[in-house]
């Protein structure tokens, strides 16, 4: 339920800073805001002005800090309430004593996200716009900051109004031939309502084929390195980083732990996972550093599998391969600046990349492999690259387009007209709960909880 009261939090990192910032949202908050702050001109808060002056305790008249506070008039703000935001020094405790003086002044805390989700109920975002803050701010690369950037401006709230328009059309059409029987219109159903219906489907189909790289994008992927002992693993994951950061000796079983990493790689985020060489040991520091290589292959998006191309394929990477089993993998061929002599086995069929950790060939084309594996060639640093990135998304688009096939299916049958909306209501529905106007509301506490105070 939506409770019209004013709330307040802190909207910066905790920690020191140059600046800190107090959030205020409600009927309250210039009362509030002009119960602490004295301004050093005589004209008062305006707004969408800042003001230059000084947070006092009300109270005793203690100064607090120096400040700049900027009142934002409703419904010209962020939660389309009335707004102020105080600017202070970004100590923990400067800040922490103002966030106290205005709670004392009639604002509660703030829920996570209660900003944000104030903005939703309020009309001036939909929930995939909103949803869509957190994922700017978690961001980890250009390409998903940009498909984040893309959701919170609406472009993908767009194509789905416009499967929703599509759908709309249709009902009203429908709804209008129950409504009066007399008028003996079945062929132009069949042409007209099919001819708004049929590009619904294909957006429809469109969203939920994008989602596997909207997700990648938003989530990241987890890449595993794995090979036998003294193949250039290490030396793999400090080239993709660019840095030094696993230790690369000429002793086989060097790397004993897991060496985990993010790197941008074209534009994706992906999680990095050095693993021990694996091989047949008496070493039990070893063999548990084995042990845990073969756990991680399973839960890895892909498996980069390393293999020295300059000797044969042995019993230990055939052991490797088994391990891998039905897992999407890449063969990286290493050492390609000597004599290549690997002969791989018919089984081993995944796409082979040759390279040298030693001197950088073929690197390039690994780090695209790589991509096109999640990304299957599509560019991801488009300006308008726009795809559903959420799993909530995609399941309720999935319900819209198997009512909106099923509405086709019963059309075409001749069904009576009086059962035709049930499908196109549902398939609304479903649309409704992407952009939030048919959400559950403890859907909507789910999501907005996940958020942080402040946001």
């Amino acid at each position: 339920m939506y409770v019209r009261d004013t709330i307040a939090a802190i909207s910066t990192a905790v920690g020191e800073g140059g600046i800190g910032i107090v959030r205020i949202s409600g009927p309250a908050s210039l009362p509030i805001a002009s119960s602490i702050f004295r301004a050093k001109s005589n004209g008062g808060l305006k707004s969408h002005r800042f003001s230059y002056g000084e947070v006092v305790n009300p109270g005793n008249g203690d100064l607090i800090d120096e400040a700049m506070v900027v009142y934002m008039k409703g419904p010209n703000s962020y939660t389309r309430e009335d707004v102020v935001e105080i600017q202070c020094h970004g100590g923990t405790l400067v800040v922490s004593r103002i966030l106290s003086l205005v709670l004392s002044e009639g604002a509660r805390l703030a829920e996570p996200g209660e900003f944000t989700k104030r903005a939703f109920l309020n009309g001036r975002i939909d929930l995939v716009q909103a949803e869509a803050v957190m994922d700017v701010i978690s961001s980890r690369t250009d390409a998903s900051l940009a498909l984040a950037q893309h959701q919170r401006e609406g472009l993908l709230s767009r194509r789905i109004t416009t499967v929703k328009e599509g759908i709309v059309y249709a009902l009203a059409y429908v709804e209008a031939l129950i409504d009066f029987p007399e008028d003996d219109v079945d062929v132009a159903v069949e042409t007209d309502v099919l001819g708004k219906v049929a590009p619904a489907l294909a957006e429809l189909d469109a969203l939920i084929e994008g989602f596997d790289e909207g997700r990648v994008l938003r989530d990241g992927v987890s890449v595993v390195i794995a090979g036998k002992p003294n193949v250039g693993k290490s030396s793999l994951l400090n080239t993709l980083l660019k840095e030094k950061r696993a230790i690369v000796t000429s002793v086989p079983g060097t790397t004993r732990d897991l060496i985990e990493e993010v790197v941008n790689i074209n534009g994706l985020p992906v999680k990095l996972l050095d693993t021990a060489g694996i091989r047949e040991s008496e070493d039990q520091v070893e063999q548990e550093g084995v042990r845990l290589s073969l756990d991680r292959i399973p839960k890895a998006d892909l498996v980069l599998f390393v293999v020295d191309g300059a000797s044969e394929f042995g019993q230990d990477d055939a052991a490797i391969l088994q391990a891998i089993g039905d897992k999407s993998y890449l063969v990286v061929r290493n050492k390609a600046d000597l004599q290549i002599n690997a002969v791989l086995p018919a089984e081993c069929t995944g796409p082979v990349v040759a390279i040298s950790t030693l001197t950088g060939d073929g690197v390039p084309e690994l780090r695209d492999a790589i991509t096109n594996a999640f990304m299957h060639g599509h560019a991801i640093d488009g300006r308008e690259f726009v795809a559903v990135s959420k799993a909530r998304h995609r399941d309720a688009l999935l319900k819209a387009r198997t009512s909106l096939q099923s509405f086709v299916t019963n059309l075409e049958a001749g069904v009576n007209l009086e059962l035709l909306p049930v499908d196109l209501r549902d398939a609304l529905d479903a649309v409704g709960e992407v952009t939030g106007e048919t959400t559950a509301d403890d859907v909507l506490d789910r999501i907005f909880s996940s958020f942080c105070i402040g946001k």
